[in-house]
């Protein structure tokens, strides 16, 4: 693909006068291109402490990881919010796959990049994943021992839920059989026409009798507070067979062998609450690194408040700078 960024602001959020903003890029194992925005404190001098940044599942870096990431960027870290590979800005083709190799692997690339960098302090990098990058930055943190802090926000297990189902209600032999019968006849349809069906993004219009969790999503993405024209999400979604590879590559395997510190934070009512609950139980389990583990359930929250703050300030970025101060000493 030709590679071109984007020179105007074209976030979902205001530009903060508190912090520089550029343009970088980095590539990953897979010798894939990867678009980031780097944001630095305007203050900045010597070494710091770096946080990269990614998610939601479908989204870019014009939205909720790169609120993040400036955000985090005016408490005084280096920040980038990057785009994961086949989507948004970055390389990678087709477009519009996912992988929960390369993902992760896209998380460890950022680590790579900020590593290297004059102005960061190797020993200070940090993560944070939001809703489906969430679970990858948790697999990140398993995998790659340079990462000293992760955060997990609102996250998804997107390997249980492609898998299981919602609330793992598909959790059969014979559902996972069907599901894999229809996919991999889509891939015949795919390969005859020479390109990857979309499976469609969040639906729109949005039904009367559509389900909370639905609407949810329908409110940040398809409207002016979250829509974006480079999100999967806001419209035409991921390729119908992107999320395949999910179904019998579970992530979180190892995740109870973490050494360094993790947060994982999650809104009381979100529908997706259990999956934090869950990896989280998974991780401190027989976990002799424990004691830097921590579950944060905020109350009130639904799924997407945690997105962008949900009108109500549900993002408890003076809980993420103090835990990256911690623990990026």
């Amino acid at each position: 693909m030709e590679f071109k960024l984007t020179t105007e602001w074209d976030k979902t959020f205001p530009k903060s006068e508190k912090v520089n903003h550029e343009k970088v890029t980095f590539h990953n194992r897979y010798g894939i291109t990867l678009a980031a925005d780097m944001y630095t404190p305007k203050d900045a001098a010597g070494k710091m402490a770096a946080i990269a940044v990614c998610g939601p599942f479908g989204a870019v870096k014009e939205q909720a990881s790169g609120l993040y990431a400036q955000t985090m960027a005016e408490r005084g870290f280096l920040t980038i919010a990057f785009d994961p590979s086949f989507t948004g800005e970055s390389g990678g083709e087709p477009r519009y796959m996912a992988s929960p190799d390369i993902n992760t692997e896209d998380f460890q690339a950022a680590v790579d990049f900020l590593s290297t960098r004059d102005n960061v302090d190797s020993d200070k990098i940090g993560i944070i994943g939001i809703c489906g990058w969430g679970g990858m930055a948790l697999n990140a943190a398993a995998l790659d021992t340079r990462i000293k802090a992760t955060v997990a926000s609102t996250m998804y297990d997107m390997t249980r839920v492609n898998a299981k189902g919602y609330f793992d209600a598909d959790d059969s032999e014979e559902k996972r059989y069907e599901m894999k019968k229809a996919l991999n006849a889509q891939r015949i349809t795919d390969y005859k026409n020479g390109n990857y069906a979309l499976g469609g993004g969040v639906v729109d219009p949005l039904p009367d009798d559509a389900p909370f969790f639905v609407k949810d999503y329908y409110d940040y993405y398809k409207t002016p507070r979250g829509y974006h024209a480079r999100s999967l999400n806001s419209n035409g979604g991921w390729n119908v067979t992107g999320c395949m590879s999910f179904i019998n590559q579970p992530i979180l395997r190892y995740s109870n062998e973490i050494r360094s510190a993790v947060l994982v934070m999650h809104g009381e009512k979100a529908h997706s609450c259990y999956f934090s609950r869950d990896a989280y139980a998974d991780m401190i389990n027989g976990n002799k690194y424990a004691d830097n583990k921590e579950l944060m359930i905020i109350p009130d929250a639904v799924h997407t408040d945690l997105y962008d703050g949900g009108g109500k300030n549900a993002i408890p970025f003076d809980k993420l700078e103090t835990f990256f101060k911690d623990n990026l000493k």
